[in-house]
């Protein structure tokens, strides 16, 4: 009676998911509409934090600087104390296609107390972008891992413009080559839409916000209301956290996109566990409560179906195998925009139950005060206060 039951809350589960969050797992929310559109074309400036990516920096520039956007358009690179060359290796970049004058690299301050590093790094170049004479419209707050097709940035403010946001927001789309990589990526983007339903966030009357940190358009005046970045100073989900200030100011749209990419390689398991871990338990605002709950929820979610289907007998396994089925088809969506195979979603009770050691490993390594590790930095203990 007892795995009836549970069997039976799993399916309700399922059914919310797939029908009462916001459609979700669909990928409906994409910029996948064609560009199209006149001027006048607003004044951008590209502010990236870049600390030791000298791997990835040059094609960043380059695909910014070959952007077909009629409009004034610049980079201003924060080197955030980089010691592998990154200030060379994007001057180089720039001077390569002889755009040398449209790159500044502006050499970051020694990181303060009560801030995260790339906030710290965005800071100082919005600073230095609105202290210009002429400060432009836009900023597009970007990584040194994205790479943007020719059209991006036109389509982007194209967007911008027609719906009237203060933050226009692309999910680049994730390295998806190595094992890892397939087992991994398309289900984190999977699970980052449901937490934050894009549907949701993109709509003025919810109060879900939403964006991602590779690819953020955000309107100037809105970002001086909300207190620019020294507003978010401590967060170590920075996107999310700015994505719900800059709703107070005025609507927001997030989307998924084939134009913007990140290029930043996850190839092993090792490097999963990183990218989770460093902002997971900070997700879960440093909580043990949430993060039991969590747990739970995921055990019940993801992984109780597998054991009703496998171990009970009955209508407890009959219920069992209809969930598992129900989240195999919900991830099928990201699967076909990631390329991957369909079978991928069969794994997902053993992704999730990953991603859920992860998690748990994420609170280990706060606990242990290594949490918010980037690039030689803890910075998440600056935020204990929360817990």
């Amino acid at each position: 009676m007892a795995n009836d039951l549970v069997a039976s809350m799993v399916v309700a589960i399922w059914a919310y998911l797939l029908i009462g969050r916001g459609g979700f797992w669909l990928t409906r929310q994409r910029d996948d509409g064609a560009a199209s559109g006149e001027g006048p074309w607003p004044a951008i400036i590209a502010v990236i934090p870049a600390r030791d990516e000298a791997e990835t920096v040059g094609r960043t520039i380059t695909s910014l600087l070959e952007q077909d956007y009629p409009g004034e358009f610049s980079i201003l690179l924060v080197d955030d104390q980089s010691r592998d060359g990154t200030a060379e290796v994007a001057r180089a970049a720039a001077a390569s296609l002889g755009e040398a004058t449209r790159l500044t690299v502006f050499p970051g301050r020694p990181l303060p107390a009560g801030w995260t590093g790339k906030l710290w790094a965005q800071h100082q170049g919005v600073e230095a972008a609105l202290a210009l004479s002429h400060p432009p419209i836009y900023l597009l707050l970007t990584d040194a891992d994205i790479v943007y097709d020719s059209h991006a940035l036109q389509a982007l403010i194209l967007r911008a413009r027609a719906g009237g946001y203060v933050l226009t927001s692309l999910m680049a789309k994730l390295r998806c080559m190595t094992l890892a990589e397939r087992f991994f990526i398309p289900a984190f983007i999977f699970f980052f839409q449901m937490l934050y339903p894009f549907a949701w966030a993109n709509d003025p009357r919810r109060a879900t916000a939403a964006a991602a940190g590779g690819c953020m358009l955000v309107r100037r005046d809105a970002l001086a209301q909300a207190g620019g970045m020294a507003a978010i100073r401590d967060a170590l989900i920075d996107d999310c956290t700015l994505a719900k200030k800059l709703k107070a100011y005025g609507p927001i749209w997030i989307g998924l996109t084939h134009s913007v990419s990140s290029i930043r390689a996850y190839p092993a398991l090792a490097d999963i566990r990183r990218m989770v871990s460093r902002t997971a338990y900070a997700q879960l605002r440093y909580s043990p409560l949430l993060l039991a709950a969590t747990v739970i929820s995921l055990a019940l979610t993801f992984i109780a179906p597998v054991i009703s289907a496998l171990f009970a007998s009955g209508a407890a396994r009959v219920l069992g195998i209809a969930a598992w089925i129900l989240m195999a088809f919900a991830l099928q969506p990201t699967l076909r925009f990631y390329r991957v195979s369909p079978l991928w979603g069969a794994a997902l009770p053993a992704i999730a139950a990953t991603y859920m050691a992860f998690t748990v490993d994420s609170a280990y390594q706060h606990w242990r005060g290594r949490s918010g590790i980037w690039k030689g930095r803890a910075q998440g203990n600056l935020q204990s206060k929360v817990s």
